[in-house]
């Protein structure tokens, strides 16, 4: 860092680190013994919705390694647009497959950032569910490289489990790199992977 960047209070940005979301496997063992959450097999990648042949190739390369990975008949990858203009590629799994959902999200994040649209990249989640049906995602912050889980609450209004995102929080802190700023804890109003 420069003198004039210290002066001026100015920080680096944090580097993603994409191998960061390779700790969810762990991390999912922890939430379901302390808090009964499970994984549903469901996860997707945000990223500012793109345009253009350069994307589309990517998209392309992202369903063909995906394929070729997995053996699967069927998109194991398919692109979704949310209410707020936001692009989504989700990914689908059984729910036991969480370590195969977490390599489909690295390869995603990788291939986006190999192919020049690493900006464009905003987060990517894992869906969970307890036994009485209540969603949470864990969340991965792609420029800060880290998680926050969002808990949204049932019943179509967009409302939040403060409470239970707090304890999410201080389950997981020894497994995640969790963000500790409250304030980037960013409701996902209707992602697809959730």
């Amino acid at each position: 860092m420069r003198l004039l960047d210290i002066l001026l209070g100015r920080s680096k940005p944090v580097a993603p680190d994409l191998d960061q979301l390779f700790a969810l496997p762990s991390a999912a063992v922890t939430l379901e013994a302390a808090l009964s959450f499970a994984p549903t097999g469901r996860g997707a990648v945000c990223f500012a919705t793109v345009e253009g042949a350069a994307f589309e190739q990517t998209h392309r390369e992202v369903r063909a390694l995906l394929d070729a990975d997995t053996g699967r008949s069927g998109p194991p990858v398919g692109l979704e647009r949310d209410v707020y203009g936001y692009s989504w590629l989700v990914s689908r799994r059984s729910p036991g497959e969480l370590p195969l959902l977490v390599n489909d999200l690295h390869a995603v994040n990788s291939s986006m950032e190999v192919n020049g649209f690493g900006p464009q990249l905003l987060c990517s989640l894992a869906g969970f569910r307890d036994p009485e049906e209540h969603r949470l995602a864990l969340v991965y912050l792609y420029k800060r490289g880290t998680f926050y889980p969002f808990a949204p609450l049932p019943g179509g209004r967009q409302r939040r489990d403060n409470a239970l995102e707090l304890e999410v929080r201080a389950a997981l802190a020894g497994d995640l790199r969790i963000e500790e700023d409250l304030g980037r804890w960013f409701p996902v109003w209707g992602a697809p992977g959730l």
